[in-house]
């Protein structure tokens, strides 16, 4: 299986061409800009200290575990921000982006999970099975990185169609998307869980069911989880 990294602004981007993604996107101005400096300061610190001081053999677990930090702190702050956008607590601007989800559901990916919240989106899909066939029949920079071809496909329809809800115009989502891939079952048992709770974790409801905005593939839930 052949692996791709690259670098699309300040994230480095690993997408190997079969994976489970776990992938974030929240929307433009969702957190002050000053908050968002201090994180990536933060982050950026930590690994020039794990570049600096850890041996290379285990390096790469550590810039992994740091990555999932500055991620936890990022979530948090989306989670309990009340300044910028919060479009999506509109049921309809949300039901056009679950819309959207679901449209790409067997044509891109495989979709697993997602948590709509008001300034942000969770998604678990697994593109196994999709992205090579898709690739092949495309040409540049689609075929080298289906993923963030689909994903720049997923933020573009949902915007120009949530935009037009609005009636409003300019940037919709932030520019950056995190995602992550799904190192094995007990991984993704953790993410699936970290999505559904999302508004738990919020104080939004106290079942992850009932948040009106939250899905999960049945294959993945078990009876007694209901």
């Amino acid at each position: 299986m052949e692996s791709k990294t690259f670098y699309r602004r300040n994230l480095p981007h690993y997408h190997p061409e079969e994976a489970i993604f776990f992938v974030t996107f929240n929307l433009a101005n969702s957190l002050p800009r000053d908050v968002v400096a201090v994180l990536d300061e933060e982050r950026q610190r930590e690994l020039e200290r794990i570049e600096k001081d850890t041996p290379p053999t285990q390096r790469k677990q550590k810039q992994y575990e740091a990555q999932k930090r500055a991620f936890g702190r990022y979530d948090a702050w989306l989670d309990r921000c009340k300044d910028g956008p919060h479009w999506l607590a509109e049921e309809p601007i949300a039901r056009i982006v679950a819309d959207q989800i679901h449209a790409l559901d067997g044509e891109r990916y495989r979709l697993l999970v997602y948590c709509i919240m008001s300034n942000h989106v969770h998604l678990l899909i697994d593109a196994s099975g999709y992205l090579p066939a898709y690739a092949a029949n495309h040409q540049g920079k689609t075929a080298v990185y289906p993923l963030a071809d689909t994903i720049r496909l997923l933020k573009g329809r949902t915007a120009r169609f949530c935009d037009q809800a609005l009636g409003r115009s300019g940037a919709f989502w932030h520019h950056e998307s995190y995602d992550h891939v799904v190192r094995d079952e007990g991984e993704l048992l953790r993410i699936m869980w970290y999505i559904l709770n999302n508004p738990v974790k919020a104080g939004l409801v106290a079942r992850w069911q009932d948040w009106p905005f939250t899905w999960c593939h049945e294959e993945l839930v078990s009876p007694e989880d209901e």
